[in-house]
């Protein structure tokens, strides 16, 4: 184990988690660019279609759980495919705070040209399914990891609610 101040090798860029994650992610993300420039998405918007063609209609709410982004991060993807004619947003009757993003026939028809991009990113990426698979157990694992505080509770230390 690892000692509290660590050593000199922890702090190598080639060491870092972080390091290889952002550099994975842009690094695929990019390779996404051109394959959904043909169905004129974004990467952020791809993902949000992705959620809809699952289910539709859908709360901004909804979208923003699932998608595990902030509704003002979400609102200006939301208008832009809109604009494209992929989505209708509508206030939910009974709820006017609350906003119901669906897909327009248009939006609903993309899903059959995009049926092709996840084998295209295998072939880009020169996955086999099995290792894509793999890969997504082990990120979903990570994320669930972050997500929770691991810091280990020292039974010595009253905390403050308990004092």
């Amino acid at each position: 184990m690892t000692s509290p101040s660590g050593s000199d090798e922890d702090l190598l860029l080639e060491r870092q988690l972080c390091f290889a994650l952002a550099v994975a992610s842009r690094t695929v993300i990019g390779a996404y660019r051109p394959v959904l420039q043909e169905l004129n998405l974004t990467h952020p918007q791809y993902l949000v279609m992705l959620a809809l063609w699952e289910k539709s209609p859908r709360s901004v709410k909804e979208i923003s759980d699932t998608l595990l982004l902030v509704p003002a991060t979400l609102s200006p993807l939301l208008k832009r495919l809109e604009a494209l004619g992929y989505v209708t947003r509508r206030r939910v009757p009974g709820d006017e705070r609350s906003l119901a993003v669906g897909l327009t026939p248009e939006g609903a028809a993309l899903r059959d040209k995009a049926l092709g991009v996840p084998g295209t990113m295998l072939a880009k990426l020169g996955l086999t399914r099995a290792q894509a698979e793999d890969i997504h157990v082990a990120m979903t694992q990570l994320i669930e990891s972050a997500q929770t505080d691991h810091t280990p509770v020292d039974p010595g230390v009253e905390d403050e609610a308990t004092a």
